[in-house]
Formats: structure tokens, C-alpha cells, sequence
């Protein structure tokens, strides 16, 4: 899960979930989610440019759900998650998230729907900071299932990474 932090114009925060992110290319590094009908991270967004990407954890799971009610309010209060301030960007990440992606906005890619209309879009975003709690660090590499973060899989139901493997491509 993805866990967007941003700010609107005025500089009141806004923390919302997104199910389908994914991060990609290597130098430099981007990240895009899907949005679907205009809110307030996408007007956000368009607005300063700016987002980080939050990664969801087991033990957030609940704050999370929280913070994906439609309120008019600060979502970091609502589910009770201390900021924390990002090194490049305006947005404030979340304190206890074990990792965080600062972003600027690369591009927004409205999805027509069958009708032409734009109803959905894409964020894609320039990784320009990287935060990972160094709980999380082994023998200098990310232990992602120490992490334990969670995906959604569709309706109400969700996964939490919970063993990892390896597997090397034929040279």
C-alpha cells in the first residue's frame, strides 16, 4: 500500500492510501499511483508538485484505514500518526512508516474511461529522497519482510509480505 502524504496550497497536510502503486526505473528512480476521481492528494499534487510515498506496515494497518475516510480534516490527527518532516520536499511523511519516498511531480495522466472521460488518473513522481527506518537495514540491504508491509488485494482483503526468496536470472 501506498501511503500519500502532500500539501494543498495553503499548507494544510493531507495523508490518503492508494492501492495500486508500484515504483520503477532505476536512474533516476520514479513512482506512480492511480487515482481515481479528482481529491484532495491529486489537487494537492497539482498544486505544489510535491507528494512522498509512505509504505504501509502490519502494525499500521489500522491508522491506515483511518486516514482512508472522506473527511475534511488533517488524516495525520484522524488516525492519531505523528509527522515528520521530509529533507526535500513540503509534504510531511509519516513518523513511524518504516520507509518513505520524497517525490516531485513528474507528470499527471488523466484515463479516459470508455467514453473518452477522464476519470481516473496516474501520478507519476521523481524519487528525490529515500527514508528507511535503519531497523530495517541488514547487512547494509532492506529487510522488507522485517518490515511486514501490507498490499491490497482487492475488495476488503489484504496480504502482509511475510517470507521472502531468491532467485538469480541465467547469466
Amino acid at each position: 500500500m501506498g501511503w500519500i502524504s502532500s500539501v494543498s496550497a495553503e499548507g494544510v497536510a493531507n495523508l490518503a492510501p492508494y492501492s495500486y502503486f508500484n515504483a520503477f526505473a532505476q536512474a533516476p528512480h520514479y513512482v506512480a499511483f492511480g487515482s481515481g476521481p479528482p481529491k484532495d492528494s491529486l489537487r494537492n499534487i497539482e498544486a505544489t508538485g510535491e507528494f512522498a510515498v509512505n509504505l504501509v506496515s502490519f502494525d499500521l494497518r489500522e491508522a491506515m484505514n483511518a486516514s482512508s475516510a472522506h473527511v475534511a480534516v488533517d488524516e495525520f490527527e484522524l488516525a492519531g500518526l505523528a509527522k515528520a518532516p521530509c529533507r526535500l520536499i513540503r509534504p510531511p511523511r509519516v513518523a513511524a512508516s518504516p520507509a518513505c519516498l520524497e517525490c516531485r511531480l513528474h507528470r499527471i495522466i488523466p484515463l479516459p474511461d470508455d467514453d473518452g472521460a477522464a476519470g481516473d488518473h496516474m501520478v507519476i513522481g521523481r524519487v528525490l529522497g529515500i527514508h528507511i527506518d535503519d531497523r530495517y537495514i541488514a547487512d547494509g540491504r532492506v529487510d522488507t519482510v522485517a518490515m511486514r508491509p501490507i498490499a491490497r488485494l482487492g475488495y476488503s482483503e489484504y496480504a502482509t509480505v511475510s517470507e521472502a526468496w531468491r532467485m538469480r536470472r541465467p547469466d
